[in-house]
């Protein structure tokens, strides 16, 4: 593997998690919107990575050449259902429905694609730092 494929790699990486990131936004964004039906309240989303493999030589194991984003999926967890007769996007029973979306679970989430994101981008700093040494030794 060459210096190269790691900027492939590490930017491949880093598109995924920012993917993950606006995802994690959307969810975020909705976790206090209410649906007067459960069949119409924001599902919360998550995405899935698929790892992109090399073509192996007889007898080697498959390398990661790269990863992306395979889907985004819908939580199929039900709607919370609240009593609160006062709040306009009740029903007739009185109960709203809000999404499926666990506002700890999300910031964890977070925290997580924010840390890939960044370790990723310390690869590509440190291939660049190695590449430009390599470069210098002719220099010595």
């Amino acid at each position: 593997m060459s210096l190269f494929n790691s900027f492939k790699l590490a930017g491949g990486a880093m598109q995924a998690q920012t993917m993950r990131l606006n995802t994690v936004a959307s969810n975020l964004a909705n976790v206090d919107t209410a649906a007067a039906k459960p069949n119409e309240v924001y599902q919360a989303r998550k995405v899935v990575f698929e790892a992109v493999l090399q073509k192996a030589a007889p007898g080697k194991a498959a390398l990661a050449e790269n990863v992306q984003v395979k889907d985004i999926v819908e939580d199929k967890t039900e709607a919370k259902k609240m009593f609160d007769p006062k709040h306009p996007m009740a029903d007739e029973d009185g109960y709203v429905y809000m999404p499926n979306v666990n506002a700890v679970e999300e910031m964890v989430d977070m925290l997580a694609a924010s840390r890939s994101y960044q370790t990723n981008a310390e690869v590509m700093n440190t291939a660049k730092q190695l590449m430009l040494k390599t470069l210098n030794m002719g220099n010595q």
